[in-house]
């Protein structure tokens, strides 16, 4: 299979030769360096390193598939920061999430068995093709930045294009203001071939499947490439994730939908069926004639809460972070200063004004010309000071910005305001992560239920297969009108579980089958209802409780569980995962036919733990 590139050798470096560096960049300039010396730190070398491992290859092997387009990928993106105030927001920060990525979806590949559908034999002989695949179409999926995104040039003036080859003298760069978020997907197919070989082509273009899904990934058409578009957006989502301080473990663990559809979808259904606009001082957006304003913690809290019903996890749960992945998604438009948050004045023409926090969306993303409401009659006047809601909400963690970006006047250019991570800094959870050292708070992995997998599958298929339409309104599932109650979170579990939206005896479940009845996680099931029905949260302060709490005393007032013999309402349940085990805390229930209908098998890797006396508040 491989002796193509055992004949053939291709220099990991292009025809042009390595930059020469000089003595002094000069002011305002950043000297070029040879790929050896990009990849030389200790912290990318980890990553090699792990990339190489997720490998079955020989280390001159490896050097042709992947450190030499590794190599080309660093000579061309240099110093470059992934974005201007996002995620990997630093010199080098280009280079550091390439390297993240390609890593996470190696990772992430190693569940699979690809081509999905095919024999095992023929899996098995396509094996390295996928792999390298994978690793190409992460390494890709961001490179048309430096396309479309990036104006860069020479110390006189010149303007370097990537499609020229690495960069051989002294440059310096800006970001366009001018630039459209998403052409940097289409700008892909400029620059591929300069990292990848012919031969390489040559060999990937014999697997008809990745051929077509790598294609589509370098178009940015995710939607058409199938389980390899899936890995390359949960790998992006975990490297964002892991820079900003998140939770790369939930994003690797996030649904197989394509983000920006479900939000757009989302968005559109709560302005069609919840939203109220226009509205004098009560409403939850204004509409003008060339945005809408949408008040910034309404939106995200039920945004939040549709896409929780909707059975879609990995929902952030901060507003800071909701705000992020809407102008990261190019949904939300950014202020001038590059904020997520804008504050305004609304002005109605009988007087009225009061000023809000808002999300400011282009109202062509949400109706087509014919169905598009009437617009305001009054003003909505953006307030040009943004300092104090950048305190508030920032657009990312530990950005801040003083303004646009100079032009060019032979002063330094504005560097990024992120410092790029030492060895130290993230790349032990990273590694830790992909080899799925489970962290405190994160569930054990369990083997997953063959049932689960055909499903979650079935639900990929159909969701890649969809139009970007707005959706029709779903089946209704209970929704309290007035304050929540014990019956309402039952009818709420039970809808759950029968339309599949809450996933049994899986690994990240919060509802397992346990001693012929049902299983509930606690309190990870009574959280989950909880952000899905955001009135809750200000009944709860009224009683001085957490949302979870009030919803869990509600549940045992319905006397619908199992209780111990020595009175507790608890059971603790030991688990048993292919690498170490822990405890769940939960409930049984009585009638597990009321949710389930027909009660499935015991989950094989759960099992009751002996009567123990316990503190029922520690529910941790």
């Amino acid at each position: 299979m491989l002796s193509l590139f055992q004949r053939k050798r291709v220099p990991p470096a292009a025809s042009v030769p390595p930059p020469t560096p000089s003595a002094e960049p000069g002011k305002g300039l950043m000297r070029p360096e040879p790929a050896a010396s990009l990849l030389a730190t200790p912290r990318r070398q980890k990553l090699l390193d792990h990339i190489w491992q997720r490998t079955s290859l020989s280390r001159r092997q490896f050097a042709t598939l992947y450190l030499a387009p590794l190599e080309r990928y660093a000579e061309l993106v240099q110093q470059f920061p992934a974005s201007e105030a996002h995620h990997h927001a630093y010199p080098g920060g280009m280079l550091d999430h390439g390297l993240e990525i390609v890593a996470y979806a190696l990772k992430l590949r190693q569940s699979h068995l690809l081509p999905a559908g095919a024999t095992p034999e023929a899996q098995a002989a396509q094996a390295e093709a996928w792999t390298a695949g994978t690793a190409y179409a992460a390494l890709l999926h961001d490179v048309g930045k430096i396309a479309v995104d990036l104006h860069v040039e020479y110390a006189d003036g010149t303007v370097w294009h990537p499609w020229h080859g690495p960069l051989r003298r002294p440059y310096r760069f800006r970001y366009r203001k001018e630039r459209e978020y998403r052409l940097h997907s289409a700008a892909t197919g400029l620059l591929y071939a300069r990292l990848l070989d012919p031969g390489i082509f040559d060999w990937l273009a014999g697997y008809p499947d990745l051929w077509a899904a790598l294609l589509y990934v370098l178009a940015g058409q995710y939607e058409h490439a199938g389980m390899l578009g899936e890995l390359v957006v949960q790998a992006d989502q975990a490297s964002v994730a892991q820079e900003l301080g998140g939770d790369p473990s939930k994003a690797l663990a996030a649904p197989k939908h394509a983000l920006q559809r479900k939000l757009l979808d989302g968005l559109r259904f709560l302005l069609r069926e919840e939203f109220k606009l226009n509205q004098p001082q009560a409403s939850d957006g204004w509409l003008t004639q060339d945005a809408l304003w949408l008040v910034s913690k309404t939106v995200s809290d039920k945004l939040r809460a549709h896409l929780l019903q909707q059975g879609i996890d990995g929902i952030p749960a901060s507003n800071t972070a909701v705000f992020n992945v809407l102008q990261d998604h190019g949904i939300a438009l950014p202020t001038p200063d590059g904020k997520a948050i804008w504050k305004a004045t609304v002005a109605s023409d009988a007087g009225w004004s009061h000023s809000f926090t808002f999300l400011k969306l282009s109202p062509a993303l949400i109706w087509e010309a014919a169905e598009r409401p009437a617009p305001f009659a009054g003003q909505v006047q953006v307030e040009q000071e943004h300092e104090d809601v950048a305190q508030q909400v920032p657009a990312t963690p530990g950005a801040a910005r003083t303004g646009p970006e100079p032009a060019y006047s032979g002063a330094p250019p504005v560097a990024p305001p992120m410092t790029a991570p030492t060895a130290d800094n993230g790349v032990g959870a990273l590694l830790d992560l992909l080899d799925m050292a489970p962290a405190a708070s994160a569930p054990l992995p369990m083997p997953p239920e063959p049932v689960a997998d055909a499903q979650a599958d079935a639900e990929g298929d159909s969701l890649a297969s969809a139009v970007m339409a707005p959706p029709t309104p779903p089946t209704s599932a209970p929704r309290p009108q007035a304050e929540p109650s014990g019956d309402d979170f039952m009818a709420w579990l039970t809808h759950g579980v029968r339309s599949r939206k809450l996933i049994i005896n899986d690994a990240k479940a919060l509802v397992h089958t346990v001693a012929g009845t049902a299983y509930l996680v606690s309190p990870g099931v009574f959280q989950r209802y909880a952000q899905e029905h955001p009135q809750v949260a200000s009944i709860a302060r009224q009683e001085k409780v957490e949302a979870w709490q009030w919803v869990q005393k509600r549940f045992e007032k319905l006397a619908a569980h199992r209780k111990q013999a020595s009175g507790l309402n608890i059971w603790t349940c030991e688990v048993t995962g292919p690498r170490k085990s822990r405890r769940l805390h939960g409930y049984l229930l009585l009638a597990p036919d009321s949710v389930f209908g027909e009660t499935p098998p015991d989950n094989p890797y759960l099992r009751l733990a002996s009567d123990m006396p316990r503190d029922e508040n520690l529910l941790v």
